[in-house]
């Protein structure tokens, strides 16, 4: 945690709201007519409910809760993939959010020609990509296929060379959603090493993970979240904790 308290992420009043058929339409078909008909019936689930988050610059911050807790939509919040229903939203730096490896490639592109693209898409230059390349086919591991079509890669190499190509540069902000566990273990450790690396150059990292003990071991603060509201907010270890205590 940084001696200097400076905001990296701040939350106030936030909540997502989502409207669901309240019954089981087949076809768009019958979704189209229906609509037009103004025969629709909707109801109302709130993702998040009256969320307030004060993420310091420097901090490494964890998100528990079961599934459905609202823990992937807080994310795509803050990664601005997502705009809240009420509240607003404040971010101090560069994001890179890893909430879904690879999520821009292009199956029959090869390796290498993917690397920049998802490089471009994630704000980063050719001449930038070009400067990390060779570290990212170290990094993941796949000298041997980078030039072959992704469509032909194993989800595990997927993963390592989405996660290789997202954390090339280091980011102000990382978003970490669950990718930690992608891959065997060995790359596991190489994913949490560059994430502890990141921590130590500064750098504010939010991730989710239902690996209660990552949480614990690489957080300084964690919060417990449930049908989108915050139950707990401290010291990760004891968030944690409590988070065990009370929901198993």
């Amino acid at each position: 945690m940084p001696t200097e308290s400076k905001p990296a992420i701040i939350l106030e009043n936030v909540s997502v709201r989502y409207r669901l058929p309240s019954e089981r339409i087949g076809t768009l078909k019958e979704y189209a007519i229906r609509l037009l008909q103004r025969r629709l019936k909707h109801r109302e689930f709130w993702a998040i409910k009256d969320l307030d988050l004060n993420i310091q610059q420097g901090e490494v911050f964890g998100i528990v809760g079961d599934n459905g807790a609202g823990k992937s939509t807080l994310l795509k919040v803050i990664s601005k993939v997502l705009r809240p229903t009420t509240g607003r939203v404040r971010i101090y730096g560069k994001i890179a959010p890893l909430l879904e490896l690879g999520a821009g490639f292009h199956p029959e592109l090869s390796g290498r020609e993917n690397v920049f693209l998802n490089g471009a898409l994630l704000g980063y230059s050719h001449d930038e990509m070009n400067q990390v390349f060779d570290e990212i086919v170290e990094f993941s591991e796949l000298a041997e296929f980078i030039d072959a079509p992704i469509r032909t890669y194993s989800s595990g190499m997927y993963a390592r060379l989405g996660f290789a190509v997202a954390t090339a540069h280091q980011p102000e902000i990382l978003i970490v959603d669950e990718i930690l566990s992608v891959g065997d273990e060995a790359f596991q450790r190489k994913c949490t090493d560059r994430i502890a690396g990141f921590r130590e150059n500064g750098a504010t990292v939010l991730m989710v993970s239902h690996n209660l003990d990552l949480i614990a071991g690489m957080c300084n603060r964690a919060a417990w979240l449930d049908h989108g509201k915050l139950i707990h907010m401290g010291n990760a270890e004891e968030v944690v904790a409590k988070y065990r205590e009370g929901a198993h």
